[in-house]
């Protein structure tokens, strides 16, 4: 890929042979056949390397048909936040490279009813891919764990509030432009967004911003003032205590270990 790609659905990926390496947000992660991978394509993502005769399958899913299919949140929190999560063993590569190999011949058929069955057999295969999910530690697991159910309304607005801040981070976007773009009071639209992603508004668009300047660290020599501005920050010193919050460490730190050229 000569550039990072990015669109709001959960990608699902399975090599059949070799490997290859993805540059997710600012962190190089490897992805090995026979293994079912998932990532949310919302962050830019970026195959930096393969390995030769490297063949694999992707499927792409709504994030709020994704979000309905309510798995446990070990699977979907690492998701949301950024992560790659793949199968921890092989067993059902025979099975994985067959499903794949029917969805697709599946929905090519353009059949109402073939294409539900294909989307019963994901959600299946997701809620067995997620028992084997380590388990997701962080502040929110116990709010996420006792969430009420959310109206397929209210999963829109989300789906919607998720998309606006991975489309406009690198811009000086407020909790009120996100609030107005879905056509909700601020303070419902933080509620909502926690209730669902188990973590706040500005939380999440930080995220997205630190993601976006660890590629930029990794991946161009441009100086740290300007991968600061670049990713959506307003202020070095903001963005100096955001990164090192979120990476443990400096921005300049981060290249010194992680810089590709």
């Amino acid at each position: 890929m000569s550039r990072p790609d990015r669109h709001n659905e959960i990608e699902l990926n399975f090599l059949t042979s070799g490997w290859l390496t993805y540059l997710l947000g600012g962190r190089k992660v490897k992805v090995e056949a026979g293994r079912l991978s998932a990532f949310w394509a919302a962050i830019p993502h970026q195959i930096i390397n393969f390995g030769k005769g490297t063949e694999y399958f992707v499927a792409t899913i709504p994030l709020a048909w994704f979000l309905q299919c309510k798995l446990p949140n070990n699977c979907v929190q690492p998701l949301l936040h950024g992560q790659l999560l793949s199968d921890t063993h092989t067993a059902r590569a025979r099975s994985d490279c067959e499903l794949f190999t029917d969805w697709e011949n599946d929905l090519r058929q353009a059949d109402a009813g073939v294409s539900k069955a294909v989307l019963l057999e994901i959600e299946a295969r997701l809620i067995r891919f997620s028992i084997r999910c380590p388990e997701w530690k962080s502040k929110h697991a116990l709010l996420r764990k006792q969430r009420t159910a959310i109206s397929n309304e209210a999963l829109s607005k989300v789906e919607q509030m998720a998309c606006l801040i991975a489309q406009s981070y690198t811009e000086p976007i407020t909790i009120e432009m996100i609030a107005n773009g879905v056509r909700l009071h601020p303070n419902y639209a933080m509620a909502l967004f926690h209730k669902a992603f188990g973590t706040t508004l500005i939380d999440y668009l930080t995220q997205h911003r630190i993601s976006h300047a660890q590629r930029l660290l990794a991946t161009s020599e441009i100086k740290v003032i300007d991968v600061c501005y670049a990713s959506g920050f307003r202020s070095l010193s903001r963005f100096n205590d955001a990164f090192r919050k979120g990476c443990g460490c400096s921005p300049r730190e981060y290249r010194k270990v992680h810089f590709l050229g």
